[in-house]
Formats: C-alpha cells, sequence, structure tokens
C-alpha cells in the first residue's frame, strides 16, 4: 500500500476517547452541547463548518417545510412495517426512507444540480434569461420533465415554495440561484405554453445554494427532515393502530384475478 493510498483512510467527522467525544475538532460535552442547536450541530456534522445566521435559519426553514406531508407512501410503508413488527421501531423508519425517492420527497438534488450548471453558463457571461430558455427548451424537447416544477396537489403555486421565496425576499440573501429559478419559471411557462408549479424542491435547492450549501448537502437535507416527520406517524401508531387497516384497505382496493391457464 502506497503511503497516498493510507492517508486517505481516514475520517473527519467524530471519535469516542475514553473521557471524552470529539465531532469536527470540536469538544462534544465541553463545547457544542448547550450550545449549538440541533439545525446547527446538523450543518456541523454535514459540512464540518458552523453555519452562518443565513444558513442557520434557512436550514431550520427548510426541515421544518419537508418534515411533514400526510399520508405519503413512505409514512404509509413506515406504519404498516410498524404493524407487522411493533419492536422494530427502528426497520420501520428505515422503511419509510427507503421509499424516500424524488417522486415523493422531491427533487431538491436534481434542482441544485441543474441550477449550479445554469449558474456557470451564467457566470460565463450568458445572461439567466436565455440560459433558462435555453435548458427548457432543451429539456421539452427530450420530452423529459424540468426538476421542481409541477405538484399533484399544489396548483397554481406550491404555497411552501412561495413563502420560501418571500423569505429570501425579505432576509435579502436572493442571489444567482434564486434568479435562475424565477428565470426557469417564466421559460418553463412560455416553452410548455402554460404555467407550472415552480415548487418546494426548487425553491429549497436555490436558496440553500445561495447562503452557500452544496449540491450534495441540499439532496442530503430532506432525508433528514422526513426522518422527524416518520417518527411521529410511528409515534402516532402505536397509540392508534392504522396500518393494519391500510392493508385491509389496500385488499378491498385491488382486484385479484387468477391467471389464465390456457
Amino acid at each position: 500500500m502506497h503511503a497516498g493510498e493510507q492517508a486517505d483512510r481516514v475520517s473527519h467527522i467524530a471519535q469516542a476517547y475514553p473521557d471524552r467525544v470529539e465531532v469536527r475538532g470540536r469538544d462534544l460535552t465541553g463545547d457544542l452541547m448547550g450550545r449549538l442547536s440541533f439545525t446547527e450541530y446538523a450543518y456541523l456534522l454535514l459540512t464540518g463548518d458552523e453555519p452562518t445566521e443565513d444558513q442557520r435559519y434557512f436550514l431550520d426553514l427548510v426541515l421544518v417545510a419537508l418534515a411533514e406531508h400526510g399520508m405519503m407512501p413512505t409514512n404509509v410503508a413506515a406504519r404498516m412495517t410498524l404493524a407487522a413488527d411493533p419492536e422494530s421501531l427502528q426497520g420501520a423508519v428505515a422503511a419509510g426512507i427507503l421509499g424516500a425517492g424524488p417522486v415523493v420527497l422531491g427533487t431538491s438534488g436534481a434542482c441544485a444540480r441543474l441550477l449550479a450548471d445554469a449558474h456557470e453558463q451564467v457566470t460565463a457571461g450568458r445572461t439567466p434569461t436565455d440560459v433558462a430558455r435555453d435548458l427548457a427548451t432543451a429539456i421539452h424537447a427530450k420530452g423529459d420533465k424540468v426538476p421542481g416544477f409541477g405538484h399533484p396537489v399544489h396548483k397554481p403555486v406550491d404555497p411552501r415554495a412561495e413563502r420560501i421565496l418571500e423569505l429570501v425576499d425579505e432576509r435579502g440573501v436572493s442571489g444567482s440561484h434564486t434568479l435562475l429559478a424565477r428565470s426557469l419559471r417564466d421559460a418553463v411557462a412560455e416553452v410548455w405554453g402554460r404555467p407550472l408549479t415552480l415548487n418546494i424542491s426548487m425553491a429549497i435547492a436555490a436558496v440553500m445554494l445561495d447562503v452557500g450549501f452544496t449540491s450534495t448537502a441540499v439532496a442530503a437535507v430532506p432525508i433528514l427532515a422526513r426522518t422527524a416527520g416518520l417518527l411521529a406517524h410511528l409515534s402516532e401508531e402505536h397509540e392508534h393502530p392504522l396500518g393494519f387497516l391500510m392493508a385491509s384497505k389496500a385488499e378491498e382496493a385491488v382486484e385479484y384475478r387468477a391467471p389464465s391457464r390456457d
């Protein structure tokens, strides 16, 4: 093994010692506990740095916005898993998280990557309007969907997205990514021939990139948020079981047909 390979076998997150726990180079009990909120601590764990006030504020905002959205498939899967094994809280949470894909939890990561790529073009000298129109046109020509647009429930606007954008302006952190998101909203309406809902995923990606998050961090945050919602559903499932009711309703709703034996 080469020296370089040996040097790469390290972690910079945490280590437990007999008399202390060190996290990102800080003493857990002597420094972090009692000083940082969980939101601030989550940012530290994720990035290695403590957040600025704007980073803390908008991370907190996003976690609140995403934590819960009703009887979504992730929550249903978690509840049914707990009904089948009431002692496996961690298994039920895992079942819910495994279903937390972009269809249910949104496309914040894809939005962040799209905005980051668009931002590079703007940095190279193109206008946000031209970049947005070209992206929308190219995506439409392929028959694809623009990440961050459209919603099965929230029409014509996503109230969560609109609130995020209001607060971005109110706090004066609107930057190039937020401008690109708004330019994309106009371009999508023009190319598709009708307005499409700018949903929470696009708003989240725009503001988080503008306050200094990476695309990877943007993709991770919805999973952290939804974990809190899953735990709420599982706590309720213990007190007011619905898992087997959901299973029985599924059997009622889905007709069984014996296969043809011809």
